[in-house]
């Protein structure tokens, strides 16, 4: 079943300034209770644009801690990693101190890097926020259909259905105990994994996500979510939000 807090917009980048708003309002909510904002990380193109965003914003980047919730097996520089993307769209124009941003090392190869992101993040849970993607065939992070993974807190996958094979994934009990999670779905062509997720299928999003996430689609899903959508509300400024609630 979908999270009863879905909520439907007009195009991806109204679901992306969506995200930032809630971000920035749960980053907010954090650092007032905890000092400190612990944010996981999606790769994807909306995901991309909502970091974009972030990075316009004012915000107490001291107190953030940045995470990734997947990466590929490629050179640390390669295009196609998760972490360059954050990087170049955000990262590189917010003061994060840079012992505060964690990426996994995912160029040392599946095995080698799940061993060592699982150390560091050992006294980082629950983290406060997970922002999550979809693929079509169901996947988030790297945690994809017909794939054991156990109860690790951190997954090396070997043999990924799409390249590269060689992938380092959160696990599925990390994602879940987040304080919040953040679901991105956009796109016609993730509809029949969308409606699949509703009726109850075993997908990994739905392995994933908590009922009370919220999830944030774009129009050309909405017939598949129907009556399950909150009606949208209008756009605050991205800096905006009393912070009262993590998903506000």
């Amino acid at each position: 079943m979908l999270p009863a807090d879905t909520r439907v917009f007009a195009d991806p980048d109204a679901v992306a300034a969506e995200a930032c708003r809630l971000i920035c309002t749960a980053a907010r909510k954090a650092i007032g209770e905890r000092r400190v904002f612990r944010l996981v990380l999606a790769g994807g193109s909306t995901p991309g644009s909502a970091y974009r965003l972030l990075g316009a914003t004012a915000q107490d980047w001291a107190a953030w801690e940045i995470f990734w919730g997947d990466e590929r097996c490629l050179p640390i520089e390669h295009p196609e990693r998760n972490e360059r993307m954050a990087r170049e769209l955000w990262l590189a124009r917010a003061a994060i101190p840079e012992p505060n941003i964690h990426p996994i090392p995912a160029e040392t190869g599946a095995t080698r890097a799940a061993a060592g992101y699982a150390v560091v993040i050992a006294g980082k849970q629950p983290f406060d926020l997970a922002i999550l993607g979809m693929g079509e065939d169901g996947h988030t992070a790297s945690l994809f259909p017909g794939g054991e993974v156990g109860d690790t807190s951190v997954v090396a996958v070997s043999d990924a259905p799409k390249p590269p094979s060689g992938r380092v994934s959160l696990g599925y009990q990390v994602l879940r105990a987040c304080r919040g999670q953040l679901v991105l779905v956009t796109g016609a062509a993730k509809s029949a994994a969308l409606a699949a997720w509703r009726r109850g299928d075993d997908l990994p999003i739905a392995r994933a996500v908590r009922s009370d996430a919220c999830l944030l689609v774009d129009q050309t899903l909405g017939a598949v979510v129907g009556e399950l959508a909150l009606p949208r509300r209008p756009n605050r400024s991205h800096g905006d939000g009393d912070g009262a609630n993590i998903m506000a």
